[in-house]
């Protein structure tokens, strides 16, 4: 399945802004470029007429200048190598691709080739999710933890590097599965990603900790799910979604009696991690 490439020219105040609304509308992965934004969609998931209401909303008062193409999975590796940086989180985790030089001077090394680039909306929520898990390293000893939306597959290897007994991670794109597994070998996750929606895959709770980087419709959709799986004590953790949207992920957490623990925020991105009583 191919990839739709939308380089979107915009003011530099609304590229945040741009970034939130597009994934909202189920685009998976950005660049910033000196112009705006490059932005990505798989094919088959892009709705035409919602595209074109947020383009009119925008249009004035972000200056938008739009350009569309196809871009084919086999050209990802190269935009991706030429824009993607190692991402730090304090001296907790280094995670590089094998093109990057190894540092001294961290607790853990993450090594990933994703075949998909990441946006710097997508650098801020992996960092926060990943500093949450360094804060939670304990309750990752010897527990069961769950990778919703894997991805890459960057938070499971975490998990997995912070002791947890038992991982189970899935995705609904094929692609992501492929790449995520690849990185599983490459960190010796001895894990297989499952392939499909939550309500697609079978599983079999209680998870001590499950971990959620989408994006907020899904998560306001799903949260029952994810509430159901988890265990008496056990952590939920979301991110995927800005600062201005805690508000409503909090207020569905809490009629599902979830308690709010601690929120993180990085560029205007945000992370929470809730507890079930």
């Amino acid at each position: 399945m191919d990839y739709l490439e939308f380089k979107i020219s915009c003011s530099e105040e609304f590229r945040e802004i741009l970034m939130a609304e597009l994934s909202d509308i189920g685009f998976d992965s950005f660049l910033e470029t000196d112009q705006g934004i490059d932005a990505y969609i798989l094919s088959d998931d892009f709705d035409g007429r919602r595209f074109e209401d947020l383009v009119n909303q925008y249009k004035d008062l972000a200056d938008l200048i739009i350009e569309e193409g196809k871009l084919e999975k086999k050209n990802w590796n190269e935009e991706w190598e030429k824009n993607y940086d190692p991402i730090s989180v304090d001296d907790l985790v280094y995670v590089r691709a094998s093109f990057h030089k190894p540092l001294e001077g961290y607790q853990h090394e993450i090594l990933i080739n994703p075949k998909m680039s990441f946006g710097t909306g997508h650098h801020a929520t992996t960092y926060l999710m990943l500093k949450h898990q360094g804060e939670l390293a304990k309750e990752h000893e010897g527990k069961r933890v769950l990778d919703v939306g894997s991805g890459t597959g960057i938070l499971a290897i975490m998990a997995h590097q912070l002791g947890a007994a038992k991982i189970e991670a899935f995705d609904i794109d094929e692609w992501s599965v492929e790449n995520g597994n690849e990185n599983f070998e490459l960190n010796g996750l001895p894990v297989t990603m499952g392939h499909g929606t939550i309500r697609d895959i079978k599983l079999t709770g209680p998870f001590d900790i499950i971990l959620a980087n989408i994006n907020k419709n899904i998560l306001l959709d799903e949260m029952e799910i994810y509430v159901s799986l988890l265990s008496s004590k056990g952590y939920l953790l979301l991110s995927g979604f800005y600062d201005s949207d805690i508000k409503d992920l909090s207020k569905k957490a809490t009629e599902l009696g979830l308690k709010l623990i601690k929120t993180g925020l990085k560029d205007s991105w945000a992370a929470i991690i809730f507890q079930k009583p």
